[in-house]
């Protein structure tokens, strides 16, 4: 399909500045003679013209989209995602001393575009299915180090599921500096933390309650689209909860954020 859409688009050139040299090279045809001129080499352009919108390709249709979403395959690879997401959530439920208050996925199909004239990778699948998935939890703002640190040793105990370890440096200086034995983790002046992150795993955030009424807290989830499965689903659970009501209750808010997670393609 590129090779072809390349080739039209060349052709398509060389018609045209053969059109160009032609007009530019008559310059003393009369007006009577000009409208010959442009049906004789019209009929070409337009043959070209259609054969490069052919060559594009035409976007995904919602039908083919919403059946692709559906099939058998799209439906087992769904399934092994949330799933293992859920997994690594019930670690963290059961291995820290963070308490699960509220879970959000999203899961998202969309159809390719056109072929494009400066590809964006859009136009090489028929569909693309992600699922993005985030947990909070409550804890006591009180006890800062202590929960961090308890982050920290089940990390040492599980593991992936929870990437974060004694063996991380910047980790371990953030329990000291709830301990009130260092100053800021990033160096004099960054202010208090407010995650942990590693490359290509889970991250960590948590809201700041050393920075009083300045301090950085975890945000509401934004407003999922609308639940219409199998193109698009929207979990919040429970339905009723906010990140506020676990404020109110705990004191404070910690949130685990799952890498966005591409489980289901169809190329073209």
């Amino acid at each position: 399909m590129t090779t072809t859409f390349w080739i039209v688009i060349l052709a398509l050139a060389v018609l045209l500045a053969t059109v160009a040299a032609t007009w530019l090279g008559l310059p003393a045809l009369s007006r009577q003679q000009r409208p010959w001129i442009r049906r004789v080499f019209g009929l070409p352009a337009t043959i070209v013209l259609v054969l490069v919108l052919a060559a594009c390709g035409r976007a995904t249709s919602e039908k083919t989209v919403r059946k692709l979403a559906g099939s058998p395959e799209a439906l087992k690879a769904r399934q092994e995602v949330e799933l293992a997401s859920r997994d690594v959530i019930a670690v963290w439920d059961a291995e820290t001393p963070l308490t699960l208050g509220l879970v959000v996925l999203e899961d998202v199909c969309v159809g390719g575009s056109a072929k494009e004239l400066f590809p964006t990778g859009s136009d090489r699948y028929k569909i693309k299915c992600t699922m993005s998935v985030a947990a909070y939890f409550g804890a006591d703002p009180r006890r800062m180090a202590d929960t961090i640190d308890g982050v920290l040793s089940a990390g040492d105990r599980t593991g992936p599921p929870i990437p974060f370890d004694h063996e991380f440096h910047y980790a371990r200086t953030v329990v000291d500096y709830y301990r009130g034995k260092t100053g800021d983790p990033q160096g004099p002046g960054t202010g208090e933390p407010k995650g942990l992150f590693s490359a290509g795993t889970i991250r960590l955030s948590w809201d700041q309650v050393r920075s009083g009424d300045t301090g950085e807290v975890i945000e509401e989830p934004r407003s999922c689209s609308p639940h219409d499965p199998p193109v698009r689903r929207c979990l919040r659970e429970p339905a009723s909860t906010s990140v506020a009501d676990l404020r109110r209750e705990y004191g404070m808010v910690f949130k685990i954020t799952m890498p966005v997670t591409n489980y289901f393609t169809v190329w073209k």
